[in-house]
Formats: structure tokens, sequence, C-alpha cells
């Protein structure tokens, strides 16, 4: 038996940690084809070896217990027994904060499947390098058995060491027999077929999911210093009518959130708005985008995609820029894709066409930011440009849904990684927690009021966590808002809340 062990991957261009559904265990599912493939996560197995298969009860003084909150339908002790083959799904380049779930490193997984006896494959992002925290260099972990290594099995030697990914392969201590580039580099013409059998994936999984929907491959800009994706990926696009018969297919199933997410930039698909305009039939309950390049904003006639975004998308859609930096020095030596001005101009012109409130309580369509801190030619001034452009958005009365602020992953094969490492991340380290706390209190919170505004109703929010006698809640979709309530709602319902107060980046509520 075949069983998919996903341990959840986040991506610049895609993500798949809960209650995201990415398209790796989805792939190798429909690649499989088989009727006794099972599907676990990272949760199923912590809960099954740390805490023998018995759910903690969450007491009125805990925080509800993400490490094993989002489990599979299976019997994870019976699925072990019978798997002669286990692959695992790693991969987090690009890491963030995550209010119910917690990605496997290498080092975890390792640990807990070591005793597991059958044939096992790692593959995923993290055949490029894996690091769940900002500012860090790709986790060094022992990862092939000696033996396998000496015999140059599958296909880790021609794809992974030469790029010197991981160092120690050699070291009798790992636990997998292969690692493969394989199990998700399906050309598209595959992917036309096993992305529709992949869906059968959902039957296993018990709470609702965002589907990540891949539309492309690569980055047709394809420079900037610390992402992997044109390392992994030429510049492709799948079929729309593959793509259209995908989420037909996942909606026959019953989901109802999708996110057009897996891609460097959806302005770049050359059916953007043919996609939206067929998707805008099937009336689902969420459909959003993710990354934008300014740079494709602003070229005239993409007008008619953002007006058509807007048109066809549920509201509190955004537009991810990946700016990473409003210092021009920092631009130019990290081949970003665009200068300050025209992500300015890119913002101006969102707000202009998606600044209306829509049905769930957010404005239809705003940009977001992306800041990275660690990149080559950082310094003081660095975030002095950061600071200027931001209060000048705000000043101008322009709305940002979000400001998303990290520290860079050093992963091998990156520009970064061959021409600093970490040299900036040491060098300023020191200020990153005053530089991102004036972006949070200054600009963050001041914006929040602008976007949200208190008595703000917002619909469909889904009771996620515990903490203490607090729940917090958030709706389905692209970067959603965390809204804490006081008192303990059941979870995993969904309420409507009014904005009673704003925190840096979260909102106080109530429940209506």
């Amino acid at each position: 038996m075949y069983t998919i062990l996903d341990c959840y991957t986040d991506e610049a261009a895609g993500l798949g940690v809960p209650p995201y559904l990415g398209t790796y265990p989805r792939y190798v599912y429909g690649y499989l084809n088989k009727k006794n493939t099972k599907y676990i996560t990272i949760d199923d197995l912590r809960l099954f070896k740390k805490y023998e298969g018995k759910e903690k009860e969450i007491t009125l003084k805990d925080k509800s217990q993400i490490s094993t909150y989002n489990l599979t339908k299976n019997d994870i002790k019976k699925v072990l027994e019978k798997t002669k083959t286990l692959i695992v799904i790693v991969g987090v380049h690009v890491p963030g904060k995550y209010l119910s779930a917690l990605p496997g490193t290498l080092k975890e997984v390792s640990e807990l499947i070591k005793d597991i006896k059958c044939f096992k494959i790692l593959t995923g992002p993290a055949v490029y390098g894996n690091q769940l925290l900002g500012g860090k260099f790709s986790e060094s972990v022992p990862l092939l058995k000696k033996d396998v290594h000496e015999k140059n099995q599958g296909v880790f030697d021609e794809v992974s060491v030469n790029q010197g990914v991981f160092d120690e392969v050699s070291v009798n201590q790992g636990v997998f027999d292969e690692v493969s580039v394989n199990f998700f580099r399906f050309g598209y013409d595959e992917v036309s077929k096993i992305s529709i059998k992949g869906a059968e994936i959902l039957k296993q999984i018990k709470d609702p999911r965002v589907i990540e929907i891949e539309t492309g491959r690569g980055c047709d800009i394809g420079k900037c210093s610390f992402c992997t994706e044109p390392i992994k990926n030429r510049v492709e696009y799948r079929d729309k009518k593959d793509v259209l018969n995908e989420i037909k297919e996942f909606y026959k199933l019953g989901a109802e959130y999708f996110r057009l997410g897996k891609n460097t930039c959806f302005y770049s698909y050359p059916e953007a708005v043919s996609l939206l305009k067929d998707l805008k039939k099937l009336k689902l309950k969420v459909l959003h985008i993710d990354n934008v390049n300014p740079v494709k904003v602003m070229m005239d006639k993409n007008d008619e995609i953002t007006k058509t975004i807007v048109d066809v998308c549920t509201s509190g859609n955004i537009a991810a820029f990946g700016v990473e930096s409003f210092d021009s020095k920092v631009v130019k030596e990290n081949n970003l894709n665009c200068s300050p001005e025209v992500a300015l101009k890119a913002i101006k012109k969102i707000n202009e066409i998606g600044g209306e409130k829509g049905e769930n309580g957010l404005p239809k369509f705003l940009p977001g930011i992306n800041i990275i801190f660690g990149l080559i030619g950082e310094s003081k001034k660095t975030h002095k440009e950061n600071m200027k452009y931001l209060k000048k958005i705000l000043d101008s009365n322009l709305l940002l849904r979000r400001i998303n602020i990290r520290q860079a992953a050093v992963l091998p094969g990156t520009q970064l990684m061959k021409e600093a490492g970490n040299k900036f991340l040491r060098k300023n380290k020191k200020y990153y927690w005053k530089w991102r706390n004036e972006i949070r209190s200054k600009i963050d919170n001041e914006m929040l009021k602008k976007v949200v505004p208190k008595n703000t109703i917002l619909k469909e929010c889904y009771a996620e966590i515990y903490d203490g006698n607090k729940t917090f809640l958030r709706q389905f979709g692209t970067y959603p808002l965390v809204i804490g309530v006081e008192g303990r709602l059941e979870l995993k319902k969904f309420y409507n809340v009014k904005v009673l107060e704003h925190m840096q980046r979260g909102l106080g509520g109530e429940v209506i």
C-alpha cells in the first residue's frame, strides 16, 4: 500500500499549509491512482507517535494544540502497518506564522518515521532546501541511508548533491531510501489527468480546505536573489480547460473555497480573463488569487484583468506584491521585480478599481506587500526607505490589506546564498525587532482601521483555535485577518463577527 505523508509546503509560488491544500499531495495521489493509497498528515503522525493517538483536552488555561489539529479520517496505526511505500512531502521556502498548523521539518519527520518498516521516499520543495524559520540557512540533516547513497539509487545524486542542498548524505543516519523530484515534476500533459484523479484525496480529509490551484510554473522575471522558483521550474502555463476541469472536479466533491495561487504572477497567465469569466458561472463561495507583479498591473492592457478579478472573485481578495524592499539599492542588488515608484503606482491602481467594500465586509480587491529582511545591500537606510514609502501610502489614503514581514531563509542555489549567505542577516539582526515593530505600530494598526473600521460586520468567520478563554476566527481566503472573540465558541463552525477593536495585525470582535 502507498501512503502519502503531507508535512505541508510553503513556497513563494504556492501554499499548502492548512487550511490550504497544496498541489503536491494531490498530484502524487492522482499519479499513483491506486484505490488503497492513503493520505495522512504530519499531525496524524505526531498524535500517533507522541500522544498514543489520544487528542488532548484543551482546558481554559490552554491554547489549542496546532501540531495535531489537522487530522485525516484514517486510522493511522492500521495505515502504517499496511504501508509498503511511504512518500513524504516536505518543503518550506518562505516561512510564516500559521494559526492552526505547524509544518514538519526534515529533522522532525526523520525522527518520527525512522522505525517504520517500509520503503521511504522524500519529495516536495525540500529537495531544494527546507527552513521553517526565517533568518536561517536551509536545514542540514542526514537523509539517505548510506547503502542507498553508495548504490546511487534514484535521482538524488543527479538532482540535489550537485546543487549543494544536502552535505551529509553519506552519514549512516538517514532514513530515506530515495530523495526524488520525480514525484512533483510532472509535465502539464500528465497534470491534466492526475489533477482530476487527485481530487479524490479530499474524501480522506475531515475539515474544509482552500484548494490551491496551479495555473503556471516558473517566473517570467526570474531574478530575485532569494527565490528558488527559477531553480525549480522553467516558465510554462497550464491550459485553461485543464484548470477548469480540476476546479469542477473538486467542486463536485464538495470543495467550495479556491485560490488561483500556484504561480508567481496571476497577471502573467495568458488566459486570465477568460478563465475568470468561465469560473463566474460556478458561483464559488471563495475565489481568490495570490502573487502579482506590480509591473504587470501597470500595463494598460492589464486593466481588463484587474476589472475582471474585481467582478468575478469574492471579496477580501489580495494582490500579493513581492515588493520586498523600497530601498533602491537593495532593489538593484537583489534584482527585485519593480522599483518603489512602480509599486506605488500599482498600489494606487488596484485601490482605484478594487477598493469598494464587498459582501463579506472586506474591500473587494486590495494590494498586499511583502517586506524581506536580510537581503543583499541592506542597511539602516533600508528601513528608513521602507517607512517613507509605507507612510506615503498611508497618508495618501491608499489601502493595503496586509504587510507581510519576514527574514529571508537562505536556500541553496539562490543568488542570496552564493553572494551573501547570512551576512546581512547577522549584520542587522539587532535592528529587526525594532524595524518590524515600527511598521506594525505606525502603519499596520492605522491601516487596519481604514480597511476594517469599527462596527464592520465580517461574515462567515471560521472558528479555528482557542487560547485560554478566547476563540480565534478567520474567513476562508487569501491571507485572512485573525479575529479574537472573548469566550469559547464551538470550533469549526462559522459566525458573523462585529469588529470592536484593532491590534497591530488582528482584530477584536463579538459574534452577532
